[in-house]
């Protein structure tokens, strides 16, 4: 049996990035309560904010109001949200933005001093060190302790009530318990279901943070948590090869799309929002027109030297790419494509389903940032708005000194570390977990509207989908495990096939296609507002994902969980 390391804290954050951060923060800053983060990677550069961003895309700039902000999101989201709760972050867009700044974040501003717009509902940054700043700001606060490379695997649940959670560490090799009167989970999205753009060795050369497996999906799913809106997929449309932002482009330097005529095409499929860019793209690929680019040929060189600037501050790749071949998109169009489908609930709507405080369905758990779901497009800023709310409702609820650390939540806390040990003491493995987690990204793409079916899915496949995926889940109880950093990639694609299991079941339950390319249902391929405007949500029970449909909610009603 290896070692193990017990914690005590008032508040554990699971997830160093965006939203836990933030909601650290606030709490260090308004109250007495101990803190720990438990983090992946290592704090500095960790999260989907690793290498930088250079725009704050959700912020009320003049002109706009948190009321036009909802209905942008409304809008863009086919209808499908929770108003209530993209209204209580967009209430918080600027201020938490003033928050960072302060905190020395570059915000660019114009000679007025006003902050330079880039769109409706972003501004411009020198945002490279964002992530730095951020941890910076949490390791100087006394009441915080910072846990890096711990890989939480599971809650601490019984009764439906969460007292911690349980996991490892790959660098120090011993199991880790950690009990806490409020857990808040804000470990990211999951990436690395599907089978990606450029697969093999370049197979993390993706969109999305690879190294977000769905565990905080996974936990809760495993724990009984409801979940929502898992089969409104995000799909992102970037530039071929490197993946690099598309918006960056468009917004930046407002180009529009082209195919290999040099024809405008987007116009012909529809209102352009976010999924029709990609829908139209996809259309086009598959008409022949392809392949399809941003008209960035002919801009001037400011405007280029601009587009230079910004991609090295998120997405170096890119311009490493212009200048290796001598070239940039003042002299070339960027060609453009969809990557792999992700889960997140930053940009699009999957994750927990929470009240207005960022309560999960289970007792002591919070969700934010991009577990949360029903509020997309909630971006950096959002996930700052989550984590101080959340951070916020904990302040008011708790009291006592007592730590929900009785005998039944120490003894389940034992119980996952040894279920974890049982990895180390399996005799054979006939596959390694790379191999599993590559078949699963092959059944899903081909079987669950991946990028070689160009997103759609029908019944029929996705029952196949269903079948091959059991299969891998059988396979998994007989991985064996010869270090902790195996036992990571392991604990990493049993996550992914637990968030692809319920992800299948939400497509499989919303009848119409709503979300182009998103959600893509061949047997159903018009939207449906008479029938599915309202959320497919779902619960895990006895190894079974129940499906669950409830209506839709206002800006203006009061949630709260009855279950």
């Amino acid at each position: 049996m290896c070692k193990s390391n017990t914690y005590k804290t008032d508040i554990l954050i699971i997830g160093g990035g965006t939203a836990g951060c933030f909601c650290a923060l606030t709490l260090a800053e308004n109250s007495d309560l101990k803190v720990i983060i438990a983090e992946k990677a290592g704090i500095k550069r960790s999260g989907c904010l690793a290498a930088g961003i250079n725009a704050i895309n959700a912020y009320i700039n003049p002109g706009e109001t948190p009321e036009s902000f909802v209905k942008y999101v409304k809008k863009d989201s086919e209808q499908v949200i929770r108003e209530d709760l993209v209204y209580s972050i967009a209430k918080r867009l600027n201020k938490v933005t003033e928050k960072v700044e302060q905190l020395g974040l570059p915000i660019l501003k114009d000679d007025k001093g006003n902050y330079v717009k880039r769109g409706k509902r972003s501004i411009k940054i020198n945002g490279e060190n964002i992530k730095p700043i951020l941890a910076g700001a949490v390791e100087n606060q006394p009441n915080i302790t910072i846990i890096n490379k711990v890989n939480i695997t599971d809650y601490i649940v019984r009764d439906a009530k969460v007292s911690g959670a349980c996991g490892f560490s790959p660098e120090t090799g011993e199991f880790i318990t950690i009990y806490a009167k409020k857990t808040v989970c804000a470990t990211g999205g999951a990436a690395g279901l599907y089978k990606p753009n450029n697969p093999n060795q370049s197979r993390h050369k993706m969109w999305y943070s690879p190294f977000n497996a769905g565990a905080g999906y996974a936990m809760g799913i495993r724990a009984g948590a409801e979940m929502t809106s898992f089969e409104m997929r995000f799909i992102a449309l970037r530039c071929k090869d490197t993946i690099a932002p598309t918006g960056t482009v468009a917004q930046g330097v407002k180009v529009p799309q082209i195919n290999n005529k040099g024809e405008e095409y987007v116009h012909k499929y529809g209102k352009p929002n976010t999924h029709i860019r990609l829908y139209a793209t996809v259309q086009e690929n598959k008409s022949g027109n392809g392949p399809c680019y941003l008209k960035t040929k002919g801009i001037t060189k400011d405007q280029q030297k601009e587009l230079f600037k910004a991609y090295l501050n998120m997405a170096p790749s890119n311009t490493l790419k212009w200048l290796e071949n001598n070239s940039g998109p003042a002299f070339e169009n960027i060609e453009i494509e969809g990557t792999e489908p992700y889960i997140t609930g930053g940009h699009a709507g999957s994750g927990y389903w929470v009240d207005i405080n960022r309560k999960t369905t289970l007792e002591n758990l919070y969700a934010i940032g991009d577990v949360a779901g029903g509020s997309p497009k909630k971006y950096v800023t959002g996930c700052f708005a989550e984590g101080e709310i959340a951070a916020e409702s904990i302040i008011r609820e708790l009291a006592g000194p007592n730590l929900c650390t009785g005998p039944a939540a120490k003894n389940q806390g034992e119980f996952m570390c040894s279920h974890l040990q049982q990895h180390f003491d399996a005799k054979y493995s006939p596959y390694p977990a790379e191999k599993i987690e590559q078949k699963l990204q092959e059944t899903m793409d081909k079987y669950a509207g991946g990028i070689s079916e160009y997103y759609e899915y029908s019944k029929n496949k996705l029952d196949t989908a269903k079948n091959e995926l059991q299969e891998l889940f059988n396979l998994t109880n007989r991985l064996k495990a010869e270090d902790f950093h195996e036992l990571m990639l392991i604990r990493e694609v049993i996550d992914r096939l637990y968030v692809a299991k319920v992800l299948i079941e939400h497509l499989l339950a919303r009848k119409e296609t709503r979300w182009r390319c998103y959600q893509e249902n061949a047997d159903f391929p018009d939207k449906d507002d008479k029938n599915w405007l309202r959320y497919v949500n779902s619960k895990y029970e006895n190894g079974e994902v129940k499906i669950i449909f409830r209506n839709l909610i206002g800006k203006d009603e009061l949630y709260e969980h009855s279950n």
